[in-house]
């Protein structure tokens, strides 16, 4: 593990809902030193990743199988081909991938409604909306007949909570009276910063871990993104793992991979991707391209990490419900916020 310091820095995980400390849980790639594929428990992700890249709408998702092999939906046999000489296994379903891929298209035009969310489910071969229980009455009403429209390409689910963003997190850091979590630690040449969710870094400049200053805000995206960047002013004792997990890369999880999440208030917790490329309609804002899991958090877990082994995948953006009956929780993808500002994991 590199370690150029103390343990100022060391990632921290967090959900994120631009709330302020102690507020109530509510509303809403560059390449790495050494690729995901060198973790052995990331290597049907990172097929995933290439046939996605490959095969585009040809396909319509993937997803592991209880055996971890990857599983690939398609519609017809020459693609089934392509997928059995990369290794995967070939799942013939009704809905293309373009077909689904329009229907996603036309939830990010007409649903806007605070409190929901969409994105294709690969083990159905369905976009699966979600509505929390803000949404009742002609809101609800006025989903399911935006849902009805597309027929047997799309089903409504009601989640229990509220569909919100998140701060705080697992080594907090603070800024304006709110705290979040340090996603992950990152550089670009001998210049050290750290990732976090876009609606904290939205909310001040200047951040502390509570009583030094650590750094200034050097990027912010939110909403349509919920990412941000925050540069050191101390690079003393920062740490590239997360939790004691060393992290060496970053890519992109399969649906129905196992991942791990660390925040200050809950700590780590594991659970499964559910989807990718999700959208979420917080009340700030719309936001896509989310990956969903089942992965628990809380206030106070606001952007901090999601990994897998060695790989990082995620910063904590927000979610429903909490870590005593369970929820979902959504995250925006690290390798954009890695791409955008030309940093790498280390």
């Amino acid at each position: 593990m590199r370690n150029p310091g103390s343990k100022l820095g060391r990632p921290i995980v967090g959900l994120a809902a631009a709330l302020l400390l102690g507020s109530a849980f509510a509303s809403p790639a560059s390449a790495a030193p050494t690729g995901p594929a060198a973790d052995p428990s990331f290597a049907p992700s990172a097929l995933a990743s290439t046939l996605d890249a490959r095969l585009g709408d040809r396909t319509a998702g993937s997803y592991v199988d209880s055996s971890g092999k990857l599983v690939v939906n398609v519609t017809d046999a020459a693609t089934a081909q392509s997928v059995t000489a990369a290794g995967a296994t070939p799942r013939y379903v009704q809905r293309s991938g373009a077909a689904l891929a329009a229907a996603d298209a036309t939830l990010k035009s007409t649903l806007k409604t605070p409190g929901t969310s969409f994105a294709v489910d690969p083990m159905s071969n369905q976009i699966l909306v979600t509505a929390d229980s803000t949404v009742t009455g002609t809101k609800l009403a006025a989903v399911k007949a935006i849902v009805a429209k597309l027929g047997d390409k799309a089903r409504l689910e009601s989640v229990p909570g509220t569909l919100s963003t998140r701060l705080s997190g697992g080594d907090a850091i603070y800024t304006g009276g709110a705290r979040c979590s340090l996603g992950f630690n990152v550089r670009s040449g001998s210049t050290y910063y750290f990732l976090t969710a876009g609606h904290c870094t939205n909310i001040g400049s200047t951040w502390t871990n509570g009583s030094t200053t650590i750094g200034t805000r050097a990027g912010t995206s939110f909403p349509g993104n919920d990412y941000g960047i925050v540069r050191y002013t101390n690079t003393s004792g920062i740490s590239g793992s997360v939790g004691g997990q060393d992290i060496t890369s970053a890519g992109t999880p399969a649906v129905n991979s196992t991942v791990y999440r660390r925040g200050s208030t809950t700590g780590t917790h594991s659970g499964r991707v559910t989807a990718l490329n999700a959208t979420v309609n917080y009340a700030e804002g719309s936001v896509s391209g989310l990956i969903r899991t089942t992965v628990c958090a809380e206030p106070g877990d606001s952007g901090g990490s999601l990994y897998s082994g060695t790989t990082a995948l995620g910063l904590t953006s927000g979610g429903s419900g909490n870590c005593r009956s369970g929820g979902t929780t959504y995250f925006q993808p690290v390798t954009e916020p890695l791409s955008v500002y030309g940093v790498s994991v280390f």
